[in-house]
This record gives structure tokens, sequence and C-alpha cells, in this order.
């Protein structure tokens, strides 16, 4: 996933490669275990539709969606930025 890497260019960019590598790892681990809990998360506010979910691992927001057998992670970014909704 491009978010991952582009983490982990951030923290190597400030010469901190190390705190980079650091979060994406935690990442994974914690987006591993909505395979068994896909509710976990919290519905995202900016869509507030149940399949669009959200964990917070602060500094970051993991974006998901869930349905009945799947899970997919759609983005992992900082958590001040806010999720734009696209206009129909």
């Amino acid at each position: 996933m491009d978010d991952l890497q582009d983490i982990k260019a951030h923290y190597l960019d400030q010469g901190v490669p190390g705190v980079g590598l650091e979060f994406v790892t935690s990442i994974l681990q914690r987006a591993e275990m909505l395979i068994e809990h896909p509710d976990a998360g919290r519905k995202v506010p900016e869509f507030g539709q149940e399949h669009i979910r959200e964990l917070i691992h602060p500094p970051f927001r993991v974006v998901y969606l869930r349905d009945v057998s799947n899970v997919t992670v759609v983005r992992v970014w900082r958590s001040e930025r806010l999720l734009r909704v696209p206009q129909v």
C-alpha cells in the first residue's frame, strides 16, 4: 500500500527511519485483527456508512471497507487530515 510506503519515507526524510518502520509494523499488526473482528473499528464520521470503518492508531487513521466475508484497508493517513466525501 502506498500509504505505508509514504509513512516510512516521511520518517526516513526526518532522519528517524526506525520510527516509520515501527509505525508501519504496528499498523499492520493492528489491522490483522480485523480478520477476526471486522466491526472493531468505528464508522468513519465523514461518511456515516456502516461498511466504511476506521481504526485509530495515533497519529494515524486506518480506513477500511468491510462486507460479509472481506476486509479491505483503503487508506492510512494522519488523523488530523479529513477524508473528502465524493460529490454525487
